[in-house]
């Protein structure tokens, strides 16, 4: 049986009169990766903001790796991976001294260049972060999550704005992460990578939690109620016929 790594319960979030979050409760198993989806304005943002320390909670609870939110965020942030937006690193500094800035800040030793290799950016490290590509930037963003050996990484739509190329690369470097036995919580608003990516999925909508399984068991309860798709199901998609004609490899600027 999966241990619990994070429990959530009658979590609440208000903003004046306005309840953004409205009592939700989940739990995500070590291990796993977990998707929270919802449309813009749903909550998800909020509700991983709270997890991850940034935001104060109105009511509930909240356990990460046994700790209480309440009692030891600091506890909590040492063992906890957080996504940055590229907005968030010293314009002057290239990959290498971004890296030996948060070890610092983080009092890890981590090798630069391994690191990068890893994220396949072994070839940038003396770039800046503004000379990397789109793609580039969310795999060194990823990167920079994992200095401090989380047990936990969260990832705030990572592939947004990326070509299908980068965005499968991007896939694969998660199921990586969780390879080595780091939990991962993503929000997403790309359904295909939701279902290639999460071990379960909660689908919250207007603050609340209205669905929380694994994809195949949602699709699955979704036929049962006699859905059908309005055209046949082809075998391969439009990105399937792209990613055919280009290739896999990444060609990044």
């Amino acid at each position: 049986m999966a241990n619990t790594i994070i429990s959530v319960r009658n979590l609440v979030k208000n903003y004046g009169s306005f309840q953004a979050v409205k009592g939700i409760s989940f739990e995500v198993n070590e291990g796993e990766i977990f998707g929270l989806l919802g449309p813009n304005g749903a909550g998800k943002s909020t509700t991983l903001e709270i997890i991850e320390t940034l935001r104060i909670k109105t009511g509930g609870e909240v356990m990460v790796d046994g700790l209480n939110l309440d009692k030891e965020p600091n506890e909590i942030k040492k063992i906890i991976g957080v996504q940055l937006q590229a907005s968030g690193y010293y314009p002057g500094l290239n990959l290498v001294q971004l890296i030996q800035l948060f070890c610092g800040l983080y009092n890890r030793h981590v090798n630069a260049m391994e690191l990068l290799e890893m994220v396949n950016l072994k070839e940038k490290a003396k770039s800046k972060v503004k000379e990397l590509s789109g793609g580039q930037k969310q795999r060194f963003s990823v990167a920079i999550t994992l200095i401090n050996q989380p047990r936990i990484i969260f990832l705030d739509e990572p592939t947004t704005g990326l070509d299908p190329q980068a965005r499968r690369s991007l896939w694969e470097l998660i199921k990586q992460i969780r390879e080595r036995g780091t939990t991962v919580i993503i929000t997403t608003h790309y359904m295909d990578e939701a279902e290639y990516l999460c071990d379960r999925v909660a689908i919250i909508d207007a603050g609340k939690i209205i669905a929380l399984d694994s994809p195949d068991k949602l699709i699955d309860d979704l036929i049962a109620k006699g859905f059908e798709r309005r055209r046949e199901m082809k075998l391969a998609n439009l990105e399937d016929v792209f990613i055919n004609l280009t290739g896999h490899s990444l060609r990044e600027e």
